[in-house]
């Protein structure tokens, strides 16, 4: 699958904490969501896109017994570690296309278990869209591994049928770099043999690992599922999308299989999903607001943000900023602000702001128009920086460093508008 979790410690576990994993279902979903999904008799995962690396937010029953790792290792971890040396990386590519788009997609991938053994994956993804305002807030992975006889194709020098002279065929063995002659993965395989030719068409198999890696995108193996793996998937994939739509009409937030056509989304343009990780892995506290929109509203809000404030990410997300001025925040510090948005310049002030619980903070923030790929502004940026108890003349002599760090985050911010925005939009 293609859609880690680092090591405890790391800068990234610091950014994600489990509250955040736990309430990614309990904010939309009513009581008894996770009964009902363990209900459900298929291996798959639902993972959060708007969550720092997209990760996993769910995994079942099914899922945990058919990779090896138990639920523990695997909620808060980005898919990816199902994927080995031997997975397909157009395949990959293909799964992070559909994400991008934010539609649906359903391909044969090598996986691997925790314990090593590859096998072939059916991998079928689905979006789940907010019916208020057709953002993607979740997406559900189904796993199908491939049965043992499903017809598989071949591909440059990959077979499923045991040429002559070849090994019989075992299924499901551990793959050796090192010690292997023969590398099986599930009911397809790839021979490497060191002092033998197998002829399949071509002068030989592979000459080495390295003439492989060099390869690039060159042809992979792949194995076809059966029609009835791939209905099966499907019929997965939509009993749980049924699961989530019933429990999320108690909440009010209702969610929906295909982003809905109403009015109300003609007026709110969500930034697309793919926008939104490629945001989420920029480390500052940073808040994208899109003046094309009445009120000039938050349309997405950084983890180090929410941090700093106090607030949720759906308390803010459609507000306009002032929220977070209060009683003694600098009038001037406020016109000058908007003075620069008018004129679709730059901005750095100190200003006083306030969190949820009312306490005070000076944030040294710094505004920034962001163009999409036309030259367009398609957005504001604005990044904060606590700078309280630090003597204004001091930070000025010793805050360039911080500084930076603020326009490196708004260059992060430009460079991934530029390249997604509008990517998966209707």
């Amino acid at each position: 699958m293609g859609l880690e979790r680092p090591v405890k410690g790391s800068k990234m576990c610091t950014q994600l904490n489990s509250r955040q994993l736990i309430e990614s279902l309990n904010r939309r979903y009513s009581d008894g969501i996770r009964e009902a999904l363990g209900q459900v008799p298929f291996n798959f995962v639902i993972t959060d896109p708007c969550l720092l690396d997209h990760p996993i937010v769910y995994a079942s029953e099914g899922f945990s017994k058919m990779s090896g790792y138990s639920t523990e290792e695997v909620v808060g971890r980005n898919v990816r570690f199902l994927q080995g040396p031997d997975t397909d990386r157009r395949t990959i590519l293909k799964i992070r296309e559909a994400i991008r788009e934010e539609k649906s997609c359903q391909v044969s991938i090598l996986n691997y278990k925790k314990n090593g053994t590859a096998f072939w994956n059916l991998f079928h993804l689905a979006p789940v869209f907010s019916e208020d305002d057709g953002r993607v807030v979740h997406f559900v992975g189904v796993q199908t591994p491939i049965s043992k006889f499903s017809r598989p194709s071949v591909t440059n020098n990959v077979s499923c049928s045991r040429p002559n002279n070849c090994p019989a065929f075992v299924e499901n063995r551990l793959f050796n770099h090192h010690t292997s002659s023969v590398i099986y993965f599930g009911s397809c395989r790839r021979e490497l043999f060191r002092n033998c030719s197998v002829d399949l068409g071509h002068s030989g198999l592979y000459n080495s690992l390295a003439e492989e890696d060099d390869a690039g995108l060159g042809e992979e193996p792949t194995c076809e599922a059966k029609e009835s793996d791939k209905q099966k998937a499907f019929a997965a994939a939509t009993r749980i999308l049924f699961e989530l739509t019933q429990f999320s009409k108690h909440t009010g937030k209702t969610v929906l299989d295909k982003r809905s056509n109403s009015a109300d989304l003609v007026r709110v343009a969500p930034i697309s999903s793919s926008l939104s990780i490629a945001l989420n892995r920029i480390h500052q506290s940073f808040v994208l607001a899109d003046p094309h929109l009445p009120d000039m509203p938050i349309v997405h809000a950084s983890n180090l943000f929410l941090q700093l404030t106090g607030y949720s990410k759906d308390e803010i997300l459609g507000r306009n900023c002032r929220f977070l001025q209060g009683r003694d925040t600098d009038q001037a510090a406020i016109a000058q602000i908007r003075q620069s948005i008018v004129a679709e310049q730059c901005c750095t002030v100190r200003i006083l702001n306030y969190r949820k619980d009312n306490s005070s903070f000076w944030n040294l923030l710094h505004t920034a128009p962001v163009r999409n790929a036309s030259g367009k502004v398609a957005f504001y940026v604005g990044v904060q920086l606590d700078v309280t108890g630090i003597d204004e003349d001091v930070h000025q002599e010793k805050g360039m460093s911080s500084h930076t760090k603020q326009l490196g985050a708004v260059g992060a911010v430009r460079v991934a508008v530029r390249s997604l925005h509008g990517v998966g939009s209707r």
